[in-house]
């Protein structure tokens, strides 16, 4: 399922030639409010299979059935649409952060709550996790970067907030910031590592988390 919802479009955009592209289908009138959200799906797709550069406005209109010209009515250009790609998995993701660190918990379980969410959310959405985290410097400066600058940091300072929590209570073993990058990485590295390397024989995931988690947690945070 992808992460963002289908916006609401006043009219319907389809601009299909079905005689210049006879094997697309044009969609029945009145569905063009979907059209957004289901271009961000194929691009995500295209993108993570052909990478950045591979991946052509033509490709992703073909993928929907639509021409060219009518997907430029819903973005004006590819680095438009991986930056909402980015955008809109970055807020999936902060409103899932946001109800980890609401929860009436000790500090240090909201913690553990906070990064197994963010484990949790890559496992579920790996495509749209490896265009946000893992895209190359030379195609993120598109889009990407934009997003993970404006909304990336907002995510990691709530995370590195409740670290600090944790440290006023005395049971922090080193610096706030660092054990929250050290957490954050470990997080990142267990995700980034199982959805790439898939003829690896891993254990099952929610093991190999929690197996990762115990260790880091008992090595930060003083019982």
């Amino acid at each position: 399922m992808p992460l963002w919802k289908a916006r609401l479009f006043g009219a319907e955009l389809e601009l299909t030639d079905t005689a210049t592209h006879p094997g697309r289908t044009r969609k029945p009138k009145g569905e063009g409010h979907s059209r957004r959200a289901e271009i961000l799906a194929a691009a995500e797709r295209i993108f993570v299979e052909h990478g950045y550069e591979g991946a052509t406005i033509r490709k992703i209109a073909d993928e929907v059935g639509l021409s060219s010209t009518a997907l430029y009515m819903h973005f004006s250009e590819k680095s438009e649409i991986l930056h909402e790609i980015c955008r809109e998995t970055f807020e999936a993701l902060q409103a899932t952060n946001d109800e980890a660190l609401a929860e009436a918990r000790p500090p240090e379980v909201r913690l553990r709550g906070m990064i197994e969410t963010y484990i949790r959310f890559g496992f579920d959405n790996p495509n749209a996790y490896r265009l946000v985290y893992m895209t190359r410097p030379v195609e993120a400066r598109d889009g990407a970067a934009a997003a993970a600058q404006e909304l990336g940091a907002s995510l990691f300072a709530s995370f590195q907030s409740v670290v600090e929590e944790v440290a006023v209570t005395g049971r922090l073993k080193g610096e706030p910031k660092a054990a929250a990058q050290a957490i954050w990485a470990a997080g990142h590295g267990v995700v980034s590592l199982m959805i790439t390397k898939t003829y690896f024989d891993w254990v099952e995931r929610e093991r190999l988390a929690r197996t990762l988690l115990d260790a880091l947690f008992e090595g930060l945070i003083e019982p």
